[in-house]
């Protein structure tokens, strides 16, 4: 089992740094290898959609983040003999167009 260890920053930035918000490039990557590419144009759900919906069953306040999944491209859609899945020392970057990227070493999970 993977043991995942997320961090999220450095920074934020404001909305009329981003724009649209459903008109965003999101790539994924794995030790330097595209895995997933799509924008958020091609969610089931805008994100004010989302953030909508939530609000109606709790109260979002500032800097609260709301984690959506990912992007077409995830290894179970995949045929299983081509199916790769994270391992210890991976190397994954999320990158959301002018949000910048995120990157994050897999770790083994411990006893």
């Amino acid at each position: 089992m993977i043991q995942k260890r997320v961090k999220f920053g450095p920074y934020l930035v404001s909305a009329n740094e981003v724009g649209n918000p459903n008109q965003l490039e999101i790539k994924a990557t794995v030790n330097g290898e595209v895995r997933q590419h799509s924008n958020t144009s091609d969610m089931i759900f805008h994100c004010d959609e989302i953030v909508s919906y939530i609000s109606h069953h709790m109260t979002l306040v500032p800097g609260d983040i709301i984690l959506t999944g990912t992007p077409e491209g995830v290894v179970l859609g995949l045929p299983p003999e081509q199916r790769v899945y994270l391992k210890d020392g991976d190397i994954v970057t999320i990158e959301i167009e002018k949000l910048g990227a995120l990157t994050n070493r897999m770790v083994a999970e411990t006893a």
